[in-house]
This record gives C-alpha cells, sequence and structure tokens, in this order.
C-alpha cells in the first residue's frame, strides 16, 4: 500500500474517532479529554476489599480462603456499596482505600436476592462516589469499570469501553439470578466485582457484577437506580424480606423451546426442585414450565421474580404449569428467601 494510501485510511480513522468523541463530548460535559480526570475524582471513593473464610479440612484442620472484590464509598459514614457473594460465609472483613488506609469492616445487611450488601468502616475524612441515574443511560455509551481485579498491585485498574446492551439477565447457575442488567465490553475480571461502573462525568451508574466465562467482552453491571433503594433499606434496617418458591429456574425462550423440543416458548423452565421446599412440597417437578402466577403471565424468569416480589412468606400463590403436555394448577405457599 502505498503512502499516500495509509495517509487516507488514517485521516478518515481520526474523523471517526473525532466525530466519536464529539458525540460523547455533546452528551456528557466532561468529553473523552476529560476521562483521567473524571477517574481521579472517583478514585478515592473505590475501596478494595480482602475477605479471610475458615474453613476445615478432612482431618479437621484449619484452612483460610481468602478473597479479594471492590467497593465503593457512598456516605461519609463509612457506609460501602458492594456485591453480596463476596461477603458470603465470611469472617473477617478488611478494606483498604485509595490512600492506603485499612480498616476492619462490619457487614451492615446483605440482600443475596440482588446480589447486594452494605458494609461500614469507622473513618474520618472519607470520599464518597457520586450516584447517577442509570435509567437514562444509552447503549453504545462510554463507560469506566473500576476496580481491583486479580490481586494485581499498586492500586484500582481502570478500564474503558461501551454498554453494548440493556434490560440484560444473567442466569447462570451456581451465580446469583440477576435482571435488569447493563451489559458492558469494558474489561471486568475477578475482583472487580462491587466496583462502580462510571459514565464520562464520573457518575455511578452500575455496580460491576458478573462475567460470562466462555464469553469475550460481556461483562454485567447492577443499574444503580436498582441498587440504591437496596442499600437504603439495607442502611435502614439490614435485611430485605423476600420470598423464595423452593426452586431453581431459567427464563424459556424460543430458542431453548426448540433445543428441549417443547411446543412452548415462553415461560420459567424449571432446572432443579429444592427438597422438602414450597414447590417440591406443592408436586412440582424439573422439566415443569410455569406459564402463569397469581393469574399473570409468566414470560421469563423476570416475571415470576417481579410477582413473588408482590407476596410474603407465609401466602399461597396460584400457578398454572405445563408438564408433559398438559396444563396443571398448584398452590404452593411461599417461604423465606435465605
Amino acid at each position: 500500500m502505498g503512502m499516500i494510501s495509509t495517509r487516507v485510511i488514517v485521516t478518515v480513522a481520526m474523523a471517526m474517532l473525532a466525530s466519536a468523541g464529539g458525540a460523547d463530548a455533546r452528551s456528557h460535559p466532561e468529553g473523552r479529554r476529560g476521562v483521567p480526570a473524571m477517574v481521579a475524582r472517583v478514585l478515592p471513593a473505590v475501596v478494595s476489599i480482602t475477605t479471610r473464610q475458615i474453613e476445615r479440612d478432612q482431618l479437621d484442620r484449619p484452612v483460610v480462603t481468602p478473597g479479594l472484590g471492590s467497593g465503593i464509598i457512598v456516605d461519609r459514614r463509612g457506609y460501602i456499596l458492594t456485591n453480596d457473594h463476596l461477603i458470603d460465609g465470611v469472617e473477617q472483613i478488611k478494606v483498604t482505600l485509595a490512600d492506603e488506609r485499612t480498616f476492619r469492616a462490619t457487614l451492615v445487611g446483605r440482600d443475596p436476592f440482588t446480589d447486594l450488601a452494605v458494609l461500614k468502616i469507622e473513618g474520618t475524612n472519607l470520599p464518597v462516589a457520586a450516584l447517577g441515574d442509570s435509567d437514562r443511560v444509552a447503549i453504545g455509551e462510554t463507560v469506566v469499570a473500576i476496580g481491583n481485579p486479580l490481586w494485581i498491585e499498586g492500586g484500582a485498574t481502570v478500564t474503558a469501553g461501551v454498554i453494548s446492551g440493556l434490560g440484560r439477565s444473567n442466569e447462570q447457575e451456581g451465580l446469583p439470578v440477576l435482571h435488569n442488567l447493563i451489559q458492558t465490553d469494558a474489561a471486568i475480571n475477578p475482583g472487580n466485582s462491587g466496583g462502580p461502573l462510571v459514565d464520562l462525568a464520573g457518575r455511578v451508574i452500575g455496580i460491576n457484577t458478573a462475567v460470562i466465562a466462555a464469553a469475550h467482552g460481556i461483562g454485567f453491571a447492577i443499574p444503580i437506580s436498582r441498587a440504591r433503594p437496596v442499600m437504603q433499606a439495607l442502611i435502614a434496617r439490614g435485611r430485605i424480606a423476600r420470598t423464595s418458591l423452593g426452586l431453581f429456574a431459567v427464563s424459556l425462550t424460543p430458542q431453548l423451546a426448540y433445543v428441549y423440543d417443547l411446543p412452548v416458548e415462553r415461560g420459567a423452565l424449571i432446572k432443579r426442585i429444592e427438597p422438602g421446599g414450597p414447590a417440591h412440597r406443592a408436586g412440582l417437578e424439573a422439566g415443569d414450565v410455569v406459564t402463569d402466577i397469581g393469574g399473570r403471565p409468566v414470560k421469563n424468569l423476570h416475571d415470576l421474580h417481579e410477582e413473588m416480589a408482590r407476596h410474603k412468606a407465609g401466602e399461597a400463590v396460584a400457578l398454572r404449569v405445563w408438564r408433559a403436555g398438559r396444563m396443571l394448577s398448584v398452590t404452593p405457599q411461599l417461604e423465606d428467601y435465605r
């Protein structure tokens, strides 16, 4: 390729980047040139969370399992918002600030259903992150993820990307079932969980929470509009009452229906039943498809969870279930979500 052609390609590429940067600058006061300054303002409120879990081996000897994650200071009184899966079952929690101050943290409250938890440290002159409005973000918008991945020393890591999708669900078995997630291609690695996803103005729009191990460039964050009321409730009361049917299900899609050769294409496909739980006592089985709850259609797992949230533990809910070519009606009694 000749020199003139190369210059043309470079010129066009720079023009395209300038155009994209101009759009970002118009939609965000900071613009692309303000990213380093923005990050410098947010970093002090991002903390590293180190945990210790002590278990016993086959010879009854203590085995210490360390954990690493991130969090953000959301209140000058020392409240920190992070992921629940980081602190589930741990015995000790240490928080390290960007200025290298360290604190022993206490657990204020946790909500496994949304994978959110609130910790508290006792300190002075604590920096606080600004919370934004995730309801106003758009696909294609530039975002920055901040956290402490992979035990890398030297402070937090910053990665940039775009919002790749909105309203996503994460239904991987072994991970919290989450809905209405923000999808981003900003690199999120183990240790980033609990850290902030921020817009170009430095406002937190999400809490980084999960990645799909088999994929590249697909990470998820809990929208701050959903995290904020959970955080406030945990600070005020220490817990959130939720209900459970005692089952694990996934959203049934036309693609999944084709794979399993099912005549129904929408609903919540039950994959596993907890022995002795409400679903088990009501006679539900793995392979059943919940199509209706309380007279409301169930198109996916999110619909099922949303309707369950309208009820309290001890209440009975009417379910319509497809099983092997016929529809069944069952009425399980909800239990507390643990």
